[in-house]
């Protein structure tokens, strides 16, 4: 059966999408914009809070305030142009892809930032892989246009070529850097003026019945006004229309321009975005079957779990995506992976560390959910039976060290710790069969992972720990040809287990693991494993 009336009306108008970018693009100030523009808040924050200038609000973490950058993934909800809007800004850092993958298995498109001095960067490129493989459709901002960058169609031709995807540009730039001077809107034939000194959100709207009429010319320096004309023409001649299927394909970009510190060009993108966006989109389960949104079973999944966003009652909050129904609050659910039944009686929806209780959420929603230990990323729910949705994988990590803590009476509590950082999957634990568990092998992806471990130690458990790093660089999941877990190989090869007993190997270089496919023909040495049982 599927819902109909209002429960089927809110269904349908929500949004949920995420921020994607390669580190210092603008990710997390075109967040605090987009939520400025949504009436969330009233004062939009910057990415580092210096004094006298309000901290960016989706940055909660200290260490993210001290950094400028963000360490971990937030979620935020707001409404605007009739919709329910779900914003997921996440990480733009190497080290922390592995969190900006799972948040990616919980939208239904995304927003490629790209700044306009350096072009698609690695990181882009990465995560746009993603999204292709994902079939997740993308909107494309291109930022900082208040600073010098690259010329506007070479920049075009690069995103194109790189990403090898079309893109269909909705507003032109008026000038770059020092001589930008404003956009122009294709759609609706306005020419939108920028001034640095302009009060709170005004701006100058010039309608023109072509970007060549004249009547704009005198209002911008010597030689932008052919210029721009100039630009306009090739790309009106050469570029693609926008269909709607090729875009909801990841076939083609819908493009916007702008400055989110300016807090130009944001308003036209989220335009767009309410006007074009997918809804909710239905969910596959792991046996094929699709879920429809609309749906009445409630149906979700855990892609995200956080530990001590609310220092003062050590709490910890399961990230849950709703894929089908309405949610209620208290209602009783099913857990898949232990079999049982759980009352989901604390739940709230946020704007980053902020929260407020949420009595009702429907499909496409983010509910945050207080959990006791009953939940793991990758968990599946459903209210009247059993479902399992696509596996969320984990990676193997690069690094590796032991934790030892000067106060011996405190070693429990940072076992205690480091068992829930990596329930986060801020970290991975390992257990070596011949210390055991009490003295787990720690696993990153990247160097500032054990930067934040020991901030968060020190910070949120009061703990004094070092750090012993290991001559470890390799971790392999062995497999047989049924994809079941190895516990015997041939060869001198070590057998830890991770947090879901799974066999793992962990080696110093490439050519040991070489040497393990050599000596074990028949194994597969897998670099990912599923988050579920």
């Amino acid at each position: 059966m599927l819902l109909t009336g209002s429960d089927a009306q809110e269904i349908h108008r929500r949004r949920t999408f995420a921020i994607i970018s390669h580190p210092d693009a603008g990710k997390t100030t075109l967040t605090e914009k987009l939520l400025y523009h949504g009436g969330v808040i009233h004062e939009a924050g910057e990415v580092k809070g210096k004094a006298g200038t309000k901290a960016a609000t989706s940055d909660w973490m200290e260490l993210e305030r001290q950094k400028g950058i963000s360490i971990t993934s937030s979620v935020m909800t707001f409404d605007s142009h009739g919709l329910r809007i779900n914003l997921l800004d996440t990480p733009g850092h190497k080290d922390f892809s592995e969190d900006t993958y799972r948040v990616l298995m919980a939208v239904d498109s995304a927003c490629m930032l790209i700044d306009v001095a350096k072009g698609v960067e690695e990181r882009t490129r990465k995560l746009y892989e993603v999204c292709r493989y994902r079939q997740i459709p993308i909107f494309s901002f291109i930022n900082k246009l208040d600073r010098e960058g690259k010329n506007p169609l070479a920049l075009l031709d690069e995103v194109e070529t790189t990403l090898k995807m079309s893109c269909y540009p909705l507003t032109w730039p008026i000038g770059i850097g020092s001589r930008f001077c404003g956009l122009y809107h294709r759609l609706k034939k306005q020419i939108i003026l920028y001034n640095q000194r302009r009060e709170g959100d005004e701006v100058e709207v010039i309608p023109v019945s072509h970007y060549s009429d004249p009547s704009w010319k005198d209002k911008v320096p010597g030689g932008i006004f052919d210029q721009a004309v100039e630009e306009l023409d090739l790309i009106e001649g050469v570029l693609p229309s926008l269909e709607r299927e090729s875009f909801l394909r990841g076939q083609i970009s819908p493009l916007t321009w702008g400055s989110a510190k300016q807090n130009f060009g944001v308003d036209d993108f989220l335009e767009f975005f309410c006007q074009l966006a997918p809804g909710v989109q239905p969910r596959r389960t792991r046996d094929g079957n699709l879920i429809d949104p609309l749906d009445q079973q409630f149906t979700g999944f855990v892609f995200k779990i956080q530990a001590n966003m609310d220092r003062r009652h050590r709490d910890r909050v399961a990230f849950l995506r709703i894929c089908s129904g309405k949610f209620e609050r208290g209602m009783k659910i099913k857990h898949s992976r232990h079999d049982k039944e759980i009352r989901l009686a604390y739940s709230n929806q946020f704007i980053a560390a902020e929260r407020e209780t949420v009595d009702q959420a429907y499909a496409g929603d983010i509910v945050g959910v207080n959990d006791t230990g009953n939940f793991a990323i990758g968990d599946s729910v459903g209210s009247e039976s059993r479902v399992t949705f696509e596996d969320i994988p984990k990676f193997a990590p690069e690094l590796f060290a032991r934790l030892t803590v000067s106060d011996a009476m405190k070693r429990k509590k940072m076992q205690d710790a480091l068992v829930h950082l990596s329930e986060e999957g801020a970290i991975q634990l390992f257990v070596d069969p011949v210390r055991g568990p009490q003295d787990p092998l720690i696993g990153v992806i990247g160097e500032l992972q054990f930067e934040v471990l020991l901030h968060r130690m020190q910070d949120e458990y009061n703990l004094d720990v070092r750090l012993h790093r290991l001559p470890l660089r390799v971790a392999r999941w062995p497999r047989n040809a049924h994809g079941q877990g190895v516990s015997e190989l041939k060869g001198s090869f070590t057998i830890y287990r991770d947090m879901i007993d799974q066999p793992v190997i962990l080696l110093e270089q490439e050519w040991d693991l070489q040497w393990a496919q050599r000596e074990n023909p028949d194994i597969t040495f897998a670099t990912s494993i599923s988050r579920t049982r």
